[in-house]
Parts: structure tokens; sequence; C-alpha cells
């Protein structure tokens, strides 16, 4: 429990202020259509309850009507490790943006970094059945390209087009009413193991809730840390978040890949209390009131005075910044060490990797944008979310960066992750992810 009560306070720290801006914003709501959104994170747990209006499906027309934000509990890595605690923290979560804005939600758009998320791309192809490309051709090629990915266990999350191809000619952005014998695509689609997905939205059943759809982490993260024209030229969105860090390529405007790292900044917390042998809430306090990974650093001699572990309340230890800098650098470089590891393998580098965005909570570390840039040898900026009408300032931070994108993909038919979220046992998820081919296709 040491290890863990310091990390839990984050969240009700920024909260209050949230609430309160929400409140008077959803006190002057004339509600449209009322979404529920839900990140479950390994710090906090997020629930946005958004009204959009009917006339337009876009973020811009969005107005935020309640925040919640609790501490998560019984989550490690993304996963699941305890039922009962995961559910506590999402009905809290839900419960108070449900007070601040009035209204109950009983579906919320999940955002998902468990179950090991793999990006792939391929090709898929069918025949045109008439003289011209209809519907029906591009709902056939999607539920081929489905049957493809969905296999061995794999859930999909996430498909998008990144180009169609008509008899070979490709760069085609539209292919409906062009003539031509065989219809091809380039796709690629984020998929989950589905046992951790199911565990994940048991949690929201037993908090009486259904999913209405699912979105990689990355995806939803990477679309609100960076801005479409770097989406255009290329661009990897690094999500440092407190136990996992995620990874999303964009170029041309395309998600390209994914990926999530087991590590984040909880690790560095971690490391501090090991090697000045503290409880680990003093260790959160001395990375967050002097922690720094800057290259030089003029106070690098000053004491830090703070309670050892196991002795009286009333004992006091000390150390220099100077060693504190050093041990969160070591943790640092070696999570840069393997997100170096996943680009590589990504296959899609010398695409999206013009320049980097680091967004999350542990993206506010002192110096982390000038050393990632001296690291991967890359222009390096920390995210500024972009706020638009009806969004409270305080979700303008990196921390709240995946909250903010699943505003941006639940209201956009085009995300490529759209569909109601069924029994995966039972195949109602499978017919539901049909409907959604066909709406975003």
């Amino acid at each position: 429990m040491l290890w863990t009560r310091g990390l839990r306070r984050v969240a009700s720290e920024q909260a209050l202020e949230l609430v309160q801006v929400a409140a008077s914003l959803g006190a002057s709501r004339q509600a449209d259509d009322i979404i529920g959104l839900l990140d479950i994170g390994n710090s906090k747990t997020v629930c946005l309850i958004v009204a959009a209006p009917r006339s337009g499906r876009k973020a811009d027309g969005a107005r935020v009507l309640g925040v919640g934000v609790q501490p998560t509990r019984g989550l490690k890595a993304g996963v699941v490790v305890a039922l009962d605690e995961a559910e506590q923290a999402v009905r809290a979560a839900v419960a108070q943006a449900e007070r601040v804005a009035g209204v109950r939600v009983e579906e919320v758009f999940l955002s998902v970094a468990c179950g090991r998320l793999k990006s792939s791309t391929f090709a898929a192809n069918t025949e045109i059945e008439g003289r011209v490309v209809g519907s029906a051709d591009i709902e056939r090629l999607m539920a081929a390209a489905r049957t493809h990915v969905e296999r061995d266990g794999r859930t999909l999350l996430h498909m998008n087009c990144i180009s169609y191809r008509l008899d070979g000619a490709a760069g085609i952005d539209e292919p409906r009413g062009l003539a031509g014998k065989t219809l091809g695509a380039d796709l690629h689609a984020v998929t989950a193991d589905e046992a951790p997905l199911r565990n994940m939205l048991h949690v929201i059943e037993r908090a009486y809730l259904s999913a209405a759809g699912l979105a990689p982490a990355p995806y939803a993260s990477g679309l609100a840390a960076t801005t479409e024209e770097e989406r255009q030229l290329g661009v990897v969105a690094i999500d440092i978040g407190a136990g996992t860090t995620t990874l999303a390529f964009f170029a041309r405007g395309h998600l390209l890949s994914t990926d999530v790292v087991p590590v984040g900044g909880n690790h560095a917390t971690f490391d501090l209390a090991q090697a000045l042998q503290t409880p680990a809430h003093e260790a959160e306090r001395i990375k967050r009131e002097y922690g720094t990974v800057a290259r030089v650093v003029s106070d690098d001699h000053e004491v830090i005075s703070y309670a050892p572990a196991g002795e009286d309340a009333a004992a006091r230890a000390q150390t220099t910044k100077g060693e504190a800098r050093a041990v969160i650098r070591g943790r640092m470089l070696r999570l840069f060490g393997h997100v170096a590891g996943r680009i590589e393998r990504s296959g899609v580098s010398r695409y999206a990797m013009q320049r980097m965005v680091l967004t999350g909570g542990a993206s506010q570390l002192v110096g982390l944008g000038e050393f990632a840039a001296d690291f991967f040898a890359r222009p390096v900026r920390i995210a500024r979310i972009e706020p638009f009408d009806g969004m409270p300032a305080g979700l303008g931070s990196p921390v709240f960066s995946t909250s903010v994108g699943l505003i941006h993909v639940a209201l956009d038919p085009s995300a490529g992750t759209r569909g109601d979220v069924g029994d995966l046992e039972a195949g109602g998820y499978l017919q539901r992810m049909g409907q959604w081919l066909r709406e975003g296709f």
C-alpha cells in the first residue's frame, strides 16, 4: 500500500477545478446527443459527459457537461488485476461527472490500452460485382479485412483505409462510382487480445454501463496531442503515462501504427524509492518537486530532506537534487531505449519520424523535451492540447490527452473506431462491428 498511496493523489488535485468549470458549462446546456467517454488509466480514471449537436458531429460543436476524475485502483500496466477496485474507481468517476452534468449515462465510449495492442498494415482485394464500384463492394472488402485481422483470438479495435486501389492504380481516396474490375485497399488495423479486453468490459458492466464503442488509447491521445498539419507531415505521439507509454504514428493524415510499452512515470518513482529507501509517496513528492532531466542544473548540490522508510515519523534522511536527477535520467534513458526499439520495429519510421510530440502526465518532467530531442536526434515538443469552445481549460493539460482525444474519435464517423460493443462471446460485437464498417467506409 505504501508503494501506491502517494501515486493516487494526482487525480484529486486537478479534479475540483475541472468539476467547477464543467458545472458552469453544464448549467447552460441545451442537450442534444449526450455521450459518455471513459479513460481508465493506471493512475486516474476520467469520465467526460459531452453534449454533441445533432447538426454536426465534430468536437468543435461539442460541450463538456461533466467531468469526473478519480484515482485508479485495480490496474497494473493497463491490465485489470482487481475487479472490485477497478469497478469502484469507474463508479466514482462516472457518478462525479453525472452530478455535474445533471444527466445519467448508460453507455460510454472506452479507451483501450490493454491486450497487447498490435498494429498491422496489409492489402485486401475483391472483384467488383458491377461496372462501377458501389457501397456493397466496399462492405465486402472490409468484411474480408476484418476476418483477416480477427484471427488467433484478436479483437478489432480500429481500422482505417490508407488508400484504395482500382485495377492496380493506387492513391484513390474515394472509389465509389469509378469503373473497374478489381478493388483493393491498403489498410491499417489495431487489434487486442480478447481476454484482457473482456475483463475491462466486465469492469464497466459491473458499474451498470455498456460500451458504445472502443478506441485504442494511443490513437485518441495522438489526435489530441498533435496538430492536423503534423499528422500530414509525419509525427510520432508518445504518451508517457503512469504505468505505460503508448506510441501513435501518423503520416499523410492517417494512423499508420500504434504500440504500448509497459513502462511509465511510476517506474521513475519506484526507482527513487528504491535508491533512497523511502516510501513511494515520498519518492513521488521528490520527483514532482525536484525532479528534472535537464542537461546541466546549477543547484545539483541542493539538499533534499525526506522521510526514510521504516523509521520514526520525525526521522529525516537527506539526498541532493543531483542524485535524484541521476536516478530519474537513468529511468528515462531506459524508457526511451524501449521506445526506440518499438519505433525501429514499427516499419513506418521513415514516414512518421519527422518530429515527435510528448504527452501524458510524465511528459511534464522538467527538461524532458530537450532530453528526448538529444536522444532521438529529432525535433521534439511537449503537447499543448488545442482547446475548443465548451472545453474546460483544465482539460488542456497533456495529462488529459487521451480523454480529450476520445471526444474527437467519438464524434468523427471517419475515425475508424465506430460501433457498439456487445457480447464478445456471443458474437454481438462482430455484428455491431459490421455495422460500423458499413458506416465508416
